[in-house]
């Protein structure tokens, strides 16, 4: 095999990993999340944190890390982001209480945010041709797509030896990812100084949005903090905004979202991201809480959803590029509302088996949606913008999911019950979808198979 064709294996090696293991420790936590609470204490709120202080800087950095894979060096900057993943993974697997492990998972979620990006630039730099890097991106994505598949079950199964293991778990993966990545060549640079405002501002805005979603469920959307959180949130965003438009080296440039193709992944991230995260996270409890299963029971009750999602993944460039891209993702999109509203009309009484099976749209969803508008996005802007751009658009999804998480939790825990919190969860999962499809269906129609 020439020198080459052997180091773009490896890095591709390198990416699938890195984003599995960062994915992994999304999904791997929603079962274990009764578990944490019987050892660490808490109540629902401090169950959100634990998912969404991961989430949260997740997303606040995707930006600011999109534009330092720019300009250090994809390579560079995936090391360093893994490295950082895999010292908090430890912090975590030994927090004695719940406040320490949600400061662990702020410092996993940072590192998490270098991560995500300059894995989507390693492939681009090692794949310019578009045909191979499409197909490149579907076997990226297969690694998500594992990784969500084994999340719920390894959760539940590492949970009967400690739940502690699911994030000790995320150290062998993370070396052997290292090991890998060192057999890739460097990354070319673009250096510029750093947006400070913007970084600072994109924090607030996001951390007061979801302290605000969050606390809203305990305390209500009219007490002092959270219209001090909300309040927060909106001026900074608007500070953003202003920022970015006349600083001279931008995080996020708004002259990317003069493509209508950048604008429409944003937003197919985030409405994708609120059904696909979200409902996991509303499930996690209602199997457990409600129909008092296991940790590895609920796991097993993912199992359909996630192994389908798994077996679909490696089909989703042929599908892409036979009917062109809109087809699948409008396709996905309807599929995680059709799977919402159906699961919003079972009954309390329902066994947990028709639940199990109403979410297998919502898993089919991921491999139609995600490598999809993935390809595109890459195929649709610059290459020394690749890092910002992959970090806005993953910002997106994990905006979406960290809402959802927010939002839902604050449903289920509101006076009216969970039941009632659950379904209207879901009707919001669904409109959403919806939302987004009929969006990508109209301006699809006007740009031709672009979008």
């Amino acid at each position: 095999m020439p020198e080459t064709n052997r180091q773009a294996t490896a890095t591709l090696a390198a990416a699938v990993l890195g984003f599995f293991v960062i994915t992994l420790d999304a999904t791997i936590v929603n079962v274990t999340l009764p578990s944490i609470r019987d050892a660490l204490g808490g109540q629902i709120t401090g169950l959100q944190w634990v998912v969404d202080a991961y989430t949260l800087m997740f997303a606040a950095l995707l930006l600011s890390a999109g534009s330092l894979s720019d300009r250090i060096g994809a390579r560079r900057a995936f090391a360093g982001g893994l490295s950082l993943f895999v010292i908090a993974s430890v912090a975590c697997g030994l927090a004695p209480t719940l406040p320490m492990l949600i400061a662990a998972r702020v410092v996993q979620g940072i590192g998490a945010a270098v991560t995500m990006p300059t894995s989507m630039a390693l492939v681009r730099q090692a794949f310019p041709d578009p045909g191979r890097r499409a197909r490149a991106v579907g076997v990226w994505a297969m690694g998500g797509a594992a990784a969500a598949a084994a999340g719920p079950v390894l959760g539940g199964v590492l949970s009967l030896v400690n739940w502690r293991m699911i994030f000790w778990i995320n150290v062998p993966v993370g070396v052997l990812t290292l090991l890998l990545l060192s057999r890739t060549r460097p990354s070319p640079t673009r250096p510029a100084p750093f947006d400070w405002t913007g970084q600072i501002t994109a924090i607030l805005a996001m951390g007061g949005l979801t302290f605000g979603a969050i606390e809203a469920g305990d305390a209500g959307f009219s007490a002092p903090q959270v219209l001090a959180a909300l309040a927060l949130a909106m001026v900074a965003l608007a500070a953003f905004v202003a920022a970015q438009a006349k600083v001279a080296h931008p995080m996020v440039p708004l002259t990317l979202f003069r493509s209508p193709t950048v604008v429409v992944a944003t937003g197919i991230g985030f409405a994708f991201m609120v059904g696909f995260y979200g409902l996991p996270f509303l499930f996690s409890l209602y199997f457990q809480q409600q129909h008092g299963l296991s940790a590895l029971g609920a796991g097993i009750a993912f199992l359909p959803m996630m192994l389908l999602s798994a077996l679909l993944t490696p089909f989703s460039a042929r599908i892409a590029e036979r009917t062109g891209p809109r087809v699948p993702v409008i396709a996905g999109l309807v599929l995680i509302a059709a799977g919402s509203i159906a699961l919003a009309l079972v009954p309390a009484s329902a066994p947990v088996w028709a639940s199990a099976l109403l979410l297998i749209p919502v898993g089919m969803a991921g491999p139609l949606v995600m490598p999809t508008t993935t390809a595109l996005l890459l195929d649709h802007v610059p290459t020394e913008q690749t890092g910002t751009a992959g970090g806005v658009f993953n910002a997106s999804r994990q905006i979406g999911g960290a809402l959802a998480v927010a939002v839902f939790g604050a449903l289920i825990t509101s006076r009216s019950g969970f039941q009632h919190g659950l379904r209207i969860s879901l009707a919001l999962a669904a409109a959403i979808a919806l939302l987004a499809a009929l969006i990508t269906r109209r301006l699809g129609a006007a740009r031709g198979r672009e979008l």
